[in-house]
């Protein structure tokens, strides 16, 4: 009896970390109480070079007039869409994938890659300034989580299954990122 409590207790914390709502952090605040943004180092493939930006950060009902309930679900709780369903999952057009949040650019077209997975796949960012990785260690698995340095919306999970030359595999879900056409 006594497993099955931990167990019981195992899973809810599990669950909870999961539907957490993803990293809604806040401003820096100043000593007179007014926030403050903090900016931070991305690159543009517009400008081709480093821009300094706002960090953003919303409260859970801006994001949600801003966002698809599936790309709410996705981006700000951590969710997961199913594999071959999304928009982006077999694109092979040149462009840039963006969050769909923030408009941060994260991938490029030619460092997309068929995995056989169902979801976008790269072998690198466009620059490792835009975006972070974290430890997720929910639904009892050891993964690296992939978050959009600007916003901290979730975008998928990298692994280290992935092909030359880095052997990475960022396996991101296609309602967290928008698609930008190349001109």
């Amino acid at each position: 009896m006594r497993f099955f409590t931990t167990f019981l207790c195992l899973l809810l914390f599990a669950s909870v970390i999961a539907c957490s709502g993803g990293t809604n952090k806040s401003p820096t605040t100043t000593a007179s109480g007014t926030a403050q943004s903090s900016k931070i180092k991305l690159y543009s493939t517009t400008t081709k070079g480093y821009i300094m930006s706002d960090k953003i950060v919303k409260s859970p009902e801006e994001w949600r007039t801003q966002l698809t309930p599936e790309q709410y679900h996705v981006a700000r709780e951590q969710g997961t869409e199913r594999a071959f369903t999304g928009d982006t999952w077999n694109n092979h057009e040149v462009g840039t994938y963006q969050c769909v949040c923030c408009g941060n650019d994260l991938y490029r077209s030619e460092h997309k890659y068929e995995s056989g997975t169902g979801w976008p796949s790269f072998w690198q960012p466009v620059a490792p300034e835009n975006i972070t990785t974290r430890a997720d260690n929910s639904l009892f698995s050891r993964r690296t989580e992939v978050i959009c340095s600007r916003c901290d919306a979730h975008l998928g999970h990298v692994f280290d299954d992935g092909p030359k030359p880095t052997g990475l595999r960022y396996c991101m879900n296609s309602a967290a990122m928008k698609f930008v056409k190349a001109p």
